[in-house]
């Protein structure tokens, strides 16, 4: 799913840099890398917490809410670090504010995309 993000991600900016201007098309880059960063983080933090939890089964819960805490933080202080990035882009640099946030769709596009294609594959490829 990771390389169908950055393929679409591709094809968005260059529609955009053909379709409207450079300006733009640096707003759908710019959140497109920031979106596609951002998944892949809390994956990999998401991955490692059910790698934790089956691994702390006989530890008290004590220990599993610790992991808990643990991961809720760092869900916010990855979306502060976003929204400062996101701060940053829009009130120091000359970036395009709809490019952004088409830029910021690409990793729910991608999911939206994977998850018709399953549900495709399991009801009319089946029969």
């Amino acid at each position: 799913m990771l390389a169908l993000s950055w393929l679409y991600l591709a094809v968005l900016v260059a529609g955009a840099w053909v379709i409207s201007s450079w300006s733009f098309a640096w707003g759908v880059l710019a959140g497109g890398i920031i979106s596609i960063v951002s998944f892949l983080a809390s994956s990999r933090d998401v991955e490692g917490f059910f790698e934790n939890l089956e691994t702390t089964r006989e530890q008290p819960a004590q220990e599993i809410k610790q992991i808990k805490k643990g991961l809720i933080v760092k869900f916010w202080l990855r979306l502060l670090l976003i929204g400062l990035v996101l701060l940053v882009l829009i009130k120091y640099s000359s970036i395009n504010v709809f490019g952004l946030i088409l830029g910021l769709t690409t990793v729910v596009f991608t999911i939206t995309v994977s998850a018709v294609g399953a549900a495709w594959g399991y009801y009319f490829r089946r029969r």
